[in-house]
């Protein structure tokens, strides 16, 4: 494998695949809040891989690359961010950044826990988080090495402000029909999927209507599913299944998935719009604005940037990171140019909900939560 190397502080654009920078030198940057930045540890090389869906894919990956670009760029260090193109690279990935010296490794995503937790357990002095998964590969309820730490989000809380909001808007345009398809049935992603359709309950319990939800049943946790994370014509194919059963509401989650339906809404040139996941997609590509409603977000970058900056100063603690409503973990994005044609009262409704979950009045019961 080659490693191509590139400064990280100077401007340069990094190139595919590795990117690993030589240590900065001078004074530390200064953060936002202007003040000085941690010094890291002499030896400190910080390292992220990505999963299959790679860096672009508008969503987990690009979150955290964001977020461990900030801390390099604060701290004025480098490090090493490798891309996975498929499953297989997992593991030899991981060996790699351990090769090259890398004293904290980032992993992104459910699918490179049991490679994670191997290369853990087989080099203990290394310190690991992983993004949305406990790396409980025996799933006896612990981390199965004591050098990761989880970053889990219970992205339940905002996909049930996602549904509400959908439910609102397919019931306010007459159609009440709303659905949902996932990538890989795994927790990281039916976890939305379970929001989504307990919020659409909450506004037909509310509100007297009778919005349907196809694509996923939470209660006996079957559903649509694309059986991986591209933007293929199996994606393209599920999204159209869910479109076929007159929704005027879609929630993809999978990463670059969204991009099928949009392309499914696109040339059925319906009224449909469709909700983003993990990123506020109307910001991420403005190819799909004008289709995507609200986006149910989780703060994957200020995670990633959090457990860095404390790995740098040697602070690092495995304690698990649950992102919240309450923290701000996870949240419901801006509806951009929609909002002028939501339903009136809605953000007030929604507002209300958030406190409500916050508050523990409200407790959004999905078997997926972390």
């Amino acid at each position: 494998m080659t490693i191509s190397r590139t400064k990280k502080l100077g401007g340069v654009a990094a190139a595919a695949g590795i990117a690993l920078a030589l240590a900065g030198c001078g004074a530390a940057p200064e953060t936002e809040e202007g003040t000085a930045a941690p010094e890291a540890e002499s030896d400190f090389l910080p390292c992220l891989i990505s999963d299959e869906g790679g860096w672009n894919d508008r969503s987990f990956n690009q979150s955290a690359k964001e977020g461990m670009d900030r801390a390099l760029d604060e701290l004025g260090v480098d490090g090493i961010e490798l891309e996975s193109t498929s499953p297989n690279d997992y593991a030899p990935n991981l060996e790699t950044l351990v090769s090259e010296g890398c004293t904290f490794i980032v992993s992104v995503g459910f699918n490179l826990s049991a490679a994670t937790v191997e290369s853990a357990l087989a080099n203990p002095e290394v310190n690991y988080a992983i993004i949305d998964d406990w790396a409980d590969t025996d799933f006896d309820g612990t981390t199965d090495a004591p050098n990761i730490k989880p970053l889990v989000f219970n992205t339940a809380e905002a996909a049930y402000l996602g549904g509400y909001a959908s439910a609102a808007w397919s019931a306010n345009n007459g159609v009440n029909r709303v659905g949902t398809f996932g990538g890989m049935q795994i927790p990281s992603v039916a976890v939305f999927m379970d929001g989504f359709e307990l919020g659409v309950q909450k506004y037909n319990e509310d509100m007297g209507a009778a919005v349907e939800v196809f694509g996923w049943d939470t209660a006996g946790q079957e559903g649509a599913f694309t059986g991986g994370f591209e933007a293929n014509d199996t994606a393209r194919q599920t999204a159209q299944g869910i479109l076929d059963q007159g929704v005027d509401v879609i929630l993809p989650v999978g990463g670059p998935i969204y991009q099928s339906a949009a392309a499914a809404i696109t040339d059925g040139g319906g009224d449909v719009v469709m909700l983003g996941v993990d990123s506020d997609l109307a910001v991420a590509d403005e190819s799909v604005t004008d289709i995507t409603l609200v986006s149910i977000m989780k703060a994957i970058d200020v995670a990633v940037y959090d457990a860095t900056m404390a790995a740098a100063s040697g602070d690092f603690d495995v304690t698990p990171y649950v992102g919240t409503l309450d923290n701000e973990g996870v949240k419901l994005s801006g509806f951009h140019d929609f909002e002028s044609q939501l339903p009136d009262g809605l953000l007030d409704e929604l507002t209300a909900l958030q406190e409500q979950i916050i508050a523990g009045e409200i407790v959004v019961e999905s078997p997926n939560s972390p």
